[in-house]
This record gives structure tokens, C-alpha cells and sequence, in this order.
């Protein structure tokens, strides 16, 4: 198992490295952001990370509103602007994250940080996924991304606890690598229904109350 501070040093090694690197890139995706869909350019939301404290994630806008309570209720593809699917496509959208890896919100690899809300509905086993930090790629996005069920991608969150080691934090994002390029399990757009098998989301839990 790889140590805290190793894994630690090498996030931020590398994630300062990309953000230098990268940052053409960003900007070009910064401005595009601001001239297709306005202010702001950044998507902020509050999210748990490392043993639940919250932390603020970013992303770039991919969608025409921000959210609001009662637009979390609603299908993302109804929002989704066409360069946001495309932003989403290959990624783009979770640049701004190597920021959180750097302040050490995040690490390059982990459970995707969930929605706040959810935190309530995990079982015991489930809360699992944050005895380490939430990771911009993981064990869940290499093996289906959005093909995969709530359930499934949990399950999967424990098992990276589990059996987290450096030698599988290279695989996972030579993996990541290979699917973003690939465009697999990626879905610009996709209905939260189609996948929430535990009711973890408002809209899930509100669509099941009404079919009752």
C-alpha cells in the first residue's frame, strides 16, 4: 500500500506540473467557456471529501444555468450547451480539479467526490469510499464510468480503499488515458435514473415516490 505522504508528493508533483503544462489549454477552454455561455466560468459545488469534511470542487460550465435546488431536479441534458457535451466528452470540463489536487482537496486518483446529499443514504460500507481522498480518475471510472450502476460504482470505491497501492494508481490512469481518448462510459447528458439504483439522487428518490 503506497503511503499517505508518497502519494501525497506525487499528486502534487504531477498536478503542478499539468497545471504549467496544460494551461494553454485551459485558457483556450476558459474563453470559450465565457463567450458560449457567459459568467461564470467555473462550476463551484460543495462536496465531501477525505473522511466527509466538505470541500469546494471545481469544473469548468458546461451548462447554460447554474444550479439551483430546484434545477438539481432536472435532466442534465436539458442544460447541456453543445460545447459543454463536447467538454465533457473528452474531460475537459475536470481541468480546473488539478487546482484541487494542488491545495490537497483531491488526489489524482480516488472515489469521485459525490454529491453532499448522498452521505445520509450510504450504508456503513459505503462511507467507506472516504477514508481517502475523492480522486479526479478512480477504480469506478476505468470500469464503466457512466455504464455502471450507483451500486456497482460504490462497490468499486471500496474496493480502490481496499487494495489502493502506487502500482494501481498508474494503472488507473493509464487506463483514464486510454478511455478519455476512447471516449468509453461517457454520456454528455445522461438521465440520473437510468443509473441511481439506490435512490442516492433528489430526482431518483422523487421519480420512485410518484410510481408508487
Amino acid at each position: 500500500m503506497v503511503s499517505r505522504s508518497m502519494k501525497r508528493l506525487f499528486d502534487l508533483l504531477i498536478a503542478t506540473l499539468a497545471l504549467v503544462l496544460l494551461s494553454p489549454l485551459i485558457a483556450i477552454v476558459a474563453v470559450l467557456v465565457r463567450l458560449r455561455m457567459g459568467r461564470p466560468v467555473l462550476f463551484r459545488q460543495v462536496r465531501p471529501g477525505w473522511h466527509e469534511c466538505p470541500f469546494t470542487v471545481l469544473k469548468f460550465r458546461t451548462m447554460r444555468q447554474a444550479r439551483s435546488e430546484e434545477e438539481l431536479l432536472q435532466p442534465d441534458g436539458e442544460r447541456l450547451t453543445p460545447l459543454g457535451r463536447r467538454l465533457r466528452r473528452l474531460s475537459l470540463d475536470e481541468l480546473p480539479q488539478l487546482w484541487n489536487v494542488v491545495r490537497g482537496d483531491m488526489s489524482l486518483v480516488g472515489p469521485r467526490p459525490l454529491l453532499t446529499e448522498y452521505l445520509q443514504r450510504y450504508t456503513p460500507e459505503q462511507r467507506r469510499r472516504h477514508e481517502v481522498r475523492p480522486g479526479i480518475t478512480g477504480w469506478a471510472q476505468v470500469h464503466g464510468r457512466q455504464d455502471i450502476p450507483f451500486s456497482k460504482r460504490l462497490e468499486l470505491d471500496v474496493w480502490y480503499v481496499d487494495h489502493r497501492s502506487f502500482a494501481l494508481d498508474m494503472r488507473i490512469l493509464l487506463m483514464t488515458f486510454l478511455r478519455v481518448f476512447g471516449g468509453g462510459g461517457i454520456h454528455s447528458g445522461q438521465d440520473v435514473v437510468e443509473v441511481d439504483d439506490l435512490g442516492l439522487h433528489p430526482r431518483t428518490r422523487k421519480t420512485r415516490e410518484g410510481a408508487k
